[in-house]
This record gives structure tokens, C-alpha cells and sequence, in this order.
């Protein structure tokens, strides 16, 4: 088969396009023809070494084994069932879990053996993959290109939305509101939740889109006044932000939020690293949270959500499998508007 590997940590010339053996399943696994996989930050930080150190970077303290094939949100269709596996589950059109570990019910994103598709596991970038039939779960919608935007990306937006414990009534503040995250922080604390939505973006092409994904008001944060921009339209301060920017918003995220608010954050695309003022959380009384991902009852929640039409997909541009270079090139683009699928079939 055709497959994508990462060859070690560096640029995009550290993925070569290869062929490989299809592999095989093991006794609890399924064999999945990918339909369809859609890019995440994940991979290319996992790439670019950002979760640690240049030689021990990933999810695990051991670092990344390399080559692996990344790629973690994936849709397919099952073609062959490990021995423990009932036969029933050949020919279902699936949606990942994307992660493996041996953590209790609710807390299985926070166990020390947490283990990712993609970078633990060999991923999506490629025409199959194999992964356990417990984690395969029913597409929620018939298109595996629409179904697969949601794995990695939507967890992690129910996730934090969950977290701060968005309320009807209540203002939220999302950055980064034009991405895969974010695009599913506003639909999920709006539509979900019943929040009242601020999101954050740089241009305002976008902006009627946004609104219609459920924003009440969309900024920029190129206005020279952007944090007056954000009281004014509150009418004071706001209760939460849901952040993926990281540096470049958070002082303003802790000026605009109120006495008591929370601060959630799951991403550092506008740098990862911050200078505190620890007063500002004492003296405000400000909760911060680290999230990235979530629980499988959460999962099947979202699931649900998007089955009924409350989460719409938001898919920017498909690329081929070949062109995974160009692909998350284009991914690191400002201005996109939701996720970029690879898709091994196009």
C-alpha cells in the first residue's frame, strides 16, 4: 500500500511518500481501508519535535519511533477482522478513537500510558491501518470526508466546552475561531451548550460563516482597539475563553475575562511559551485548564450531536494522499477556514 511516514523530526522533507506492506490485524483489531483522514496540529508538532525535546518528542516519554505514518482522524470502511473480532463488523463504514490507553472510564485522555494513533501508532496518512474493533465506532454522517473531521479536533472542542461548564447566559470567548478547533469550540459552546460565542479571528472574510457556525460577534485581533472591541460588545467582561493561540492572545484573554472566570487552552500555534504575571490569577480568581482530547463517553456524545445535525462539519480544502507535503504546508496557513482532508482515493 501507499503510505506517508515521517522519517524523523525536521521540515516537511522529513515525509517521504513509500510503499509498504498492508498490515495485518491483530486478534482484537480490524483492518480499515482509510476513506479519508484530515489534518491535524498534532502530527506536525509530532514532526517538528514541539512536545518535548528534538530527540524525545510525542506523546510518550520515550519519544517518537520513527518512521510512523501520522494521522489520527480517519474514516473507513472495515475489510478484515482480527480472530477475536466478530465477522459482523467487516463491511462498516467507521469513524477512529483516536487513542489507546488503560485508563478508567472518564479518565482515559489523563493516563500516563496514553497512546495516540499517528505517532504512538502507525495513522491515517496511508490507504489502510489497523486498530482495535472496541475503538471503531458508526460514522455519523454518510460522508467519510465529512465524518472524518471531527476525531481529534471535535473531542478536544467538547472537551474544553465541557471543562469551563459552558451555561445558557454565559459569554465565551473562542481564539483561533476559523480553524478545526476552534470552528468546533464555536458550534459546540453555541449550538451544544447554549453559550453566547466571541470569536476570535485575523481577517474578517470569514466572518458571516463564523456567524452562521453560531458566533454572536466575530473580531479581529488586528484592531488596535481589540480589547475595548471585546468589552463593549459584552457589555463588561466575558466568563471563559477557550483558547489555541497560546502567547500571542493570552494577555488579552486574562484582561477581557472576569472576576472568577476560566481560562482553558489546548493549542499554542501563536507561540508556546508565556510571560505571567501570577497576581492576575490570584487577584481575579482565574481557573486555568490544560485539555487536549477527552473521554470515550464524551466521544460518543459528540457523536450524537453531530448525527443530529447540532455540529456541521466545516472542511477547507482536500488534498490527495501524494500531496501530503503541499497539505500541511497549506494546514500552517493563516486564514483557512476549518480542516484540510487527505483523502488516499482522490
Amino acid at each position: 500500500m501507499k503510505a506517508v511516514q515521517v522519517t524523523g523530526y525536521g521540515d516537511i522533507s522529513k515525509l517521504s511518500l513509500v510503499e509498504i506492506p498492508i498490515p495485518e490485524p491483530k486478534e482484537n483489531e480490524v483492518l480499515i481501508k482509510v476513506k479519508a483522514c484530515a489534518i491535524n496540529n498534532t502530527e506536525i508538532w509530532m514532526r517538528e519535535g514541539a512536545y518535548g525535546t528534538d530527540s524525545k518528542s510525542g506523546w510518550r516519554p520515550e519519544g517518537v519511533l520513527f518512521p510512523r505514518t501520522p494521522g489520527s482522524d480517519i474514516t473507513g470502511k472495515v475489510v478484515k477482522a482480527g480472530k477475536l473480532v466478530e465477522e459482523s463488523i467487516v463491511g462498516k463504514d467507521v469513524v477512529l478513537f483516536p487513542f489507546i490507553s488503560s485508563g478508567e472510564e472518564g479518565s482515559e485522555h489523563i493516563a500516563e500510558d496514553m497512546s495516540f494513533i499517528g505517532s504512538e501508532y502507525d495513522g491515517g496518512y496511508a490507504e489502510y491501518v489497523v486498530w482495535p474493533a472496541e475503538l471503531c465506532f458508526d460514522m455519523p454522517l454518510s460522508s467519510y470526508a465529512e465524518s472524518a473531521v471531527f476525531s481529534v479536533s471535535g473531542l478536544t472542542a467538547w472537551h474544553m466546552v465541557k471543562q469551563i461548564q459552558a451555561q445558557p447566559g454565559e459569554t465565551v470567548i473562542v481564539t483561533g475561531a476559523n480553524g478545526g478547533v476552534g470552528s468546533l469550540n464555536v458550534q459546540i459552546a453555541s449550538k451544544v451548550f447554549g453559550a453566547k460565542v466571541i470569536a476570535i479571528i485575523g481577517d474578517l472574510e470569514s466572518k458571516e460563516k463564523i456567524k452562521e457556525l453560531g458566533a454572536t460577534h466575530v473580531v479581529s485581533y488586528k484592531s488596535d482597539t481589540f480589547v475595548e472591541d471585546i468589552l463593549e460588545l459584552n457589555g463588561g467582561p466575558v466568563d471563559s475563553v477557550l483558547d489555541v493561540v497560546g502567547n500571542a492572545l493570552f494577555s488579552t484573554a486574562l484582561q477581557v475575562l472576569k472576576n472568577g472566570g476560566k481560562f482553558c487552552i489546548s493549542g499554542s500555534a501563536g507561540g508556546q511559551k508565556t510571560n505571567l504575571d501570577f497576581r492576575t490569577l490570584y487577584l481575579k480568581h482565574i481557573t486555568m485548564y490544560g485539555s487536549v482530547l477527552g473521554t470515550k463517553e464524551e466521544f460518543k456524545d459528540m457523536l450524537k450531536a453531530i448525527s443530529e445535525g447540532r455540529i456541521e462539519p466545516v472542511i477547507d480544502k482536500a488534498f490527495p494522499l501524494e500531496k501530503a507535503k503541499e497539505a500541511q504546508t497549506y494546514f500552517k496557513n493563516k486564514g483557512k477556514l476549518g480542516k484540510i482532508l487527505l483523502l488516499p482515493e482522490k
